[in-house]
């Protein structure tokens, strides 16, 4: 990841996080039911997750309880904007704006010198079954203070209370439990710690339970998407719902996508982008095996990438040229099927969200077009980072310089 960290494309916006900060985050841990982290310092994105404790615990997912109860914890108001870098939910990032919004002036004052545990809560104890994803409606976030700070506010202002009635205010033990409870906690008096749970309306959206589960209920009729095959096969054995069930790799999800106006594609407008080009030099890269050039010189110089091309097997070149020749084959004659001369994963690669679906679904259907064909290096970091990180370490260090630069070039 050396290469992505220097290219600040790994976890760039991270908050670092030393002394009395460990302190607090652990106790929001224990608070929350898991045990605390012995690291000394560790980095936190927008939601509390950090690279560092996941790989200390070697659980991804360690402010789960159970896949139906994802937490998160704020130490810090930097937290604030940041990136929600391992999202359970795709609603997780628009859940941390509302948080901020309405209570952002609330949680700058707390984390002064205190912390704050999120509960979200969907009103499910816990997942059996794969459908029960379906059961999500409204979420609600808790919020818990560590130290049972409002408690400790509740004795402050009765200890106050009982100082000023009468000749109370001579009483030296009234003075030190005050001064002892300032002095731990701070005065608390005008402090607002009062944060009533925020109600959060789910729609369509991506879970990372149950293998990954995209579900899809704001369109024709709902559908259910599985990447795990083996929760895909006990979902559709669940009669309860009403609701169309496929695998991620199923041909039949792309057609019905299609038929519903959730995606589309116009490979006379497609072939045209720079997406398309970004593809089929994707494609390419892939068929190159003992090459004299570095791979991101021949994905670059035009020279090189024609010269690689006409060394590929007749049916690769084919292959990686299907959408230019079907195009061409119908300037001469309509009577040419797509199917018959464009590659089928190059075209389910070509498609993108409906023009007719608001911003919030595309970026949905975008991450779903990503997971049913990975070959668009950009889109994949936008949308799939995990994956991304994942499958980039085993590329050839040529390619990776390409893809960086591809990556970066495009988010200046």
């Amino acid at each position: 990841m050396n290469k992505l960290k220097t290219a600040n494309l790994y976890r760039s916006e991270l908050i670092p996080v030393s002394g009395k900060l460990v302190e607090r985050y652990n106790k929001c841990l224990i608070k929350l039911g898991f045990t605390e982290t012995k690291l000394k310092t560790f980095s936190i994105d927008g939601v509390g997750w950090s690279p560092e404790i996941a790989e200390e615990k070697n659980d991804l997912n360690y402010l789960n309880n159970g896949e139906a109860n994802p937490h998160g914890i704020l130490i810090s108001p930097q937290q604030k904007g940041k990136p929600v870098y391992l999202p359970f939910h795709t609603f997780d990032k628009d859940i941390m704006k509302q948080v901020f919004k309405i209570y952002g002036e609330q949680i700058k004052d707390i984390t002064r010198d205190s912390a704050l545990c999120l509960d979200f809560d969907q009103g499910i104890d816990a997942f059996y079954e794969p459908l029960d994803v379906l059961r999500y409606s409204k979420l609600q976030v808790h919020f818990h203070l560590i130290d049972n700070l409002k408690s400790v506010q509740q004795e402050q202002l009765e200890l106050i209370e009982v100082f000023n009635r009468g000749n109370n205010f001579i009483d030296e033990s009234i003075h030190k439990k005050l001064l002892d409870s300032a002095k731990a906690y701070g005065d608390l008096r005008h402090r607002n710690l009062n944060l009533p749970p925020l109600e959060y309306q789910t729609n369509s959206f991506y879970t990372r339970a149950f293998g990954g589960v995209y579900v899809l209920r704001d369109f024709i009729s709902p559908i259910v998407v599985f990447e795990d095959e083996k929760w895909h096969k006990e979902g559709i054995k669940d009669t309860n719902y009403d609701v169309l069930i496929y695998h991620i790799k199923q041909p039949e999800l792309m057609d019905k996508l299609r038929d519903h106006m959730i995606i589309e594609c116009h490979l006379e407008d497609v072939v045209k982008t720079k997406r398309y080009d970004r593809i089929k030099k994707f494609e390419m890269a892939q068929l190159l095996k003992e090459t004299q050039h570095p791979i991101k010189d021949i994905l670059t110089d035009s020279i090189l990438t024609k010269s690689y091309l006409n060394k590929l097997n007749i049916e690769d070149r084919k292959r990686l040229m299907s959408v230019e020749r079907y195009l061409e084959k119908l300037e001469v004659s309509n009577q040419f099927k797509r199917a018959d001369v464009v590659d089928d994963a190059l075209f389910e690669a070509l498609h993108k969200p409906h023009s007719s679906l608001e911003a919030a679904h595309q970026d949905l259907i975008w991450q779903l077009l990503v997971n049913v064909a990975p070959k668009d290096v950009l889109f994949w970091y936008w949308y799939d980072k995990p994956a991304f990180y994942k499958v980039f370490e085993t590329w050839d260090e040529s390619f990776k310089d390409w893809v960086i630069e591809v990556i970066s070039n495009n988010i200046e």
